[in-house]
C-alpha cells in the first residue's frame, strides 16, 4: 500500500500542509510536531514522491557530475565521497563520464541541465580558455571541480595545483636530484598550475629545467600508465637522461617507473619518481611511490557542503576552495 501525505496528516490530527511542511525542512514548524510527524513516516515507512517534490517546490533533489573518466581512481573516490555526503542530505548524484571527450563532454552537460539537476558539477577535460558552451549559457549553479576556467565567475573546488608542483620540485631538489624532467599534461588548468610551480621550486635553488625535460602528453585520465611508459621512454633516449621525473599523476608514474625499469634502471638510486594523487595502492607497488595528496575524499566534502548552499539558494557569490596538498614520501625516491 502507498502511503500518502494526507494519510500521515490523518493519522495525527494535522494537516497536509503541516507534514509537507516538515518534508521540506520548514523552520515555521513546532519542535514536538516535527518529532512527531518524521516518527509516523518512520513507522509507516513513507517514501516521498521525488517528482511530485520537484513539480512543487521547483527543485529536482538531484546533483550532476561529469568527469572525464569514472573509472579514473581520483574521480572515482571523489565521487564516491561526494554522493555519501549527499545522500545524508536526501539528494541524490547522478553521474556522467565524458571519455575525455569534448564533445561527449557538452552532451553529457547539455543532458543533465535539461533533466534538472539543482547543481552541476563537471570536471572539464577542456583547454582553460575554451570552456563548454553549454556552461556559459546556463543559469544552473555550477561547481567547477578540479580544473577551473579562468574567465568563467563560478564556484570552484580543486587542489592548489601550485603548491603541488612546487611540493615536488622541493623533494627532488632536496634529496640531491639535479637532472630533474616533468611528464605532464597539455590545456587544462591544473598542467599549466603543477609545471608553474615545479620550474618556481627548481629555480629557486638554481636548478634549470632544460625544455626537452619537459614532456607533455593530451590524455592522462583513461590511458595514464601508457602515456607515462612513452613519455619515459622519450627521456631515456636523451643524451642525457634525468635522475628524478616528476609525473602529472600516479597512474603517469607508474608507467614511467615501469619503462625506468625496463631500461635497467634502479628506483630510486639511478633515478627518482614523484607522482600526484597518493592512490590507494601506492604503497603496494613493486616500488612504493612517492606522491603529492590531493585528498579526493575531502575535496568530495568540501564541494558536498557547497552545493548544499548552491541548492538552496543561500549560495552567494562563486567562491574559490583549494586544499592545501602534502607529500608522501615513499621507496620510489628515498631509499
Amino acid at each position: 500500500m502507498v502511503v500518502r501525505l494526507k494519510d500521515i496528516a490523518r493519522d495525527l490530527g494535522v494537516s497536509t500542509v503541516t507534514v509537507s511542511k516538515v518534508l521540506r525542512g520548514r523552520t515555521d514548524i513546532g519542535q514536538k510536531t516535527r518529532e512527531r510527524v518524521l516518527k509516523r513516516m518512520d513507522e509507516l515507512n513513507y517514501q516521498p514522491n521525488m517528482l511530485a517534490r520537484a513539480l512543487a517546490g521547483g527543485r529536482s533533489y538531484a546533483v550532476g557530475l561529469v568527469v572525464p573518466d569514472l573509472v579514473h581512481p581520483f574521480f572515482g573516490e571523489f565521487a564516491r565521497s561526494l554522493a555519501g555526503a549527499l545522500r545524508s542530505e536526501g539528494l541524490v548524484l547522478v553521474l556522467a563520464s565524458s571519455e575525455e571527450d569534448p564533445d561527449i563532454e557538452e552532451q553529457e552537460i547539455q543532458t543533465l541541465l535539461t533533466r534538472g539537476v539543482d547543481v552541476l558539477l563537471v570536471a572539464s577535460c577542456r583547454p582553460s580558455t575554451h570552456p563548454p558552451k553549454a556552461l556559459t549559457e546556463t543559469t544552473t549553479p555550477v561547481v567547477l571541480i578540479d580544473r577551473h576556467f579562468p574567465k568563467l565567475p563560478m564556484d570552484f573546488v580543486g587542489t592548489n595545483d601550485l603548491m603541488v608542483g612546487e611540493v615536488a620540485g622541493r623533494h627532488l631538489a632536496g634529496i640531491g636530484r639535479r637532472r630533474i624532467a616533468h611528464i605532464g599534461g597539455r590545456g587544462i588548468s591544473p598542467t599549466a598550475d603543477r609545471l608553474k610551480g615545479f620550474q618556481r621550486a627548481l629555480a629557486a635553488v638554481g636548478i634549470e629545467l632544460p625544455k626537452e625535460y619537459v614532456v607533455t602528453r593530451e590524455r592522462f585520465e583513461e590511458s595514464g600508465d601508457a602515456t607515462g611508459y612513452h613519455a619515459m621512454q622519450e627521456l631515456l633516449s636523451l643524451r642525457e637522461p634525468p635522475d628524478a621525473v616528476f609525473c602529472y599523476n600516479d597512474l603517469s608514474a607508474i608507467g614511467a617507473m615501469d619503462a625506468a625499469m625496463q631500461a635497467g634502471l634502479r628506483i630510486p638510486h639511478d633515478i627518482a619518481f614523484i607522482g600526484c594523487g597518493n592512490l590507494r595502492y601506492a604503497d603496494y607497488l613493486r616500488v612504493p611511490l612517492t606522491s603529492v595528496d590531493q585528498s579526493s575524499h575531502r575535496l568530495g566534502d568540501m564541494a558536498a557542503k557547497r552545493v548544499l548552499e548552491l541548492s538552496t539558494g543561500a549560495g552567494g557569490a562563486p567562491q574559490t576552495l583549494r586544499l592545501e596538498p602534502r607529500l608522501i614520501v615513499r621507496k620510489s625516491t628515498v631509499v
